[in-house]
């Protein structure tokens, strides 16, 4: 069955999901925090992804936060959910909720934890697509899951109409430009997301129609801004935004063990996150303290925090104009070489 909804496109977020004392979810947080995404302007919501830490929530978790998220939404923008579980059954189960709650589309990992073979991960995408009741969009993130390849997603893309979109998380720009030029002509509704922030700009120059991105979780403004330049074809204020984007990605991403830097960034934006599931050591808690200064360095350079006590340094690195040229010049070269300029 062929969906008639319109296409993914635009910056979906993959929220932190703030938790009590207890390390139970705080609901009372979450919806305050996923009113406050939709009023900073981003464009759908991604809960249950990687930066939600999906795999350290129960399947009852899981489906309670994306429960509460929708609640609170009311259908002010749509919903990607996260619906990957241990197996092909439990996943179909996972996407029949969801779309009893209205959820938009489901997006979904290759099996992890078991290294699989291309034909494997076919095989499991094409059973969920045959019988899922919602959107599927595929997620490729091969640092912890196996890989999909061109291939796969190609023929997933032909056979299977629910299956409607990717999020990559990759970062492998030709990657994705040989999953544009191998699907688009056959599903020009096929949707391509990145999931890697450091990229947005560049992905979108070569033909994708949006992304999953954490730092929107905590700079939605700067994001939203990004993608609306780059729409309008206004390059030259994209890019200074795509290196001041990269700068605070990468505090958050490096100097910490993911999504922690993630969870620190959100209480200098004013949330309660609580600490996560995951326990940290004390040479940890000490090393998240001293990345809190230059984070909010980072935030009040944007207007979005205080400068620490002390103040903050004169940053001696700014934009080089001239080598993001060259990189942009160089990705819209390689287009043209590849007809999809």
């Amino acid at each position: 069955m062929t969906t008639s909804a319109p296409p993914l496109r635009g910056i979906f977020t993959p929220n932190i999901v703030p938790l009590d004392d207890r390390g139970n979810i705080h609901e009372e947080e979450l919806r305050k925090y996923t009113s406050w995404l939709i009023e900073k302007g981003v464009h759908g919501l991604y809960p249950n992804g990687s930066t939600g830490e999906f795999t350290r929530f129960t399947p009852e978790e899981r489906r309670r936060i994306v429960a509460i998220m929708a609640d609170e939404t009311a259908g002010r923008v749509p919903i990607l959910a996260g619906a990957a579980e241990a197996n092909v059954h439990e996943t179909l189960s996972a996407c029949e909720y969801y779309h009893s709650l209205g959820v938009r589309a489901v997006a979904i990992v290759s099996p992890y934890y078991y290294r699989l073979s291309p034909a494997s991960v076919y095989a499991y995408f094409k059973e969920i697509g045959d019988h899922t009741p919602i959107d599927v969009t595929l997620y490729n993130i091969p640092m912890f899951a196996s890989p999909i390849d061109v291939p796969t997603v190609q023929r997933l893309s032909e056979e299977c109409p629910r299956i409607v979109a990717i999020k990559d998380s990759s970062g492998d720009l030709p990657h994705m430009m040989r999953m544009i030029q191998a699907v688009r002509p056959n599903r020009p509704d096929f949707s391509f997301l990145t999931g890697w922030d450091a990229a947005i700009l560049p992905m979108l120059v070569i033909g994708c129609d949006g992304g999953t991105n954490a730092t929107s979780g905590i700079v939605p403004e700067l994001t939203r801004k990004l993608y609306d330049l780059s729409a309008s074809g206004e390059t030259e204020q994209a890019r200074e935004l795509q290196y001041r984007l990269l700068r605070l990605f990468d505090v958050m991403l490096y100097s910490a063990d993911f999504p922690e830097g993630f969870r620190a960034a959100l209480r200098l934006r004013g949330f309660e996150p609580g600490s996560g599931r995951q326990p940290l050591s004390s040479g940890q808690q000490v090393e998240i303290e001293s990345i809190r200064d230059t984070l909010a360095c980072l935030l009040a350079e944007e207007g979005y925090a205080d400068e620490p006590i002390g103040g903050c340094p004169t940053w001696s690195q700014r934009v080089d104009v001239e080598e993001v040229s060259r990189v942009v010049q160089g990705v819209l070269a390689e287009l043209g070489r590849r007809g999809l300029a």
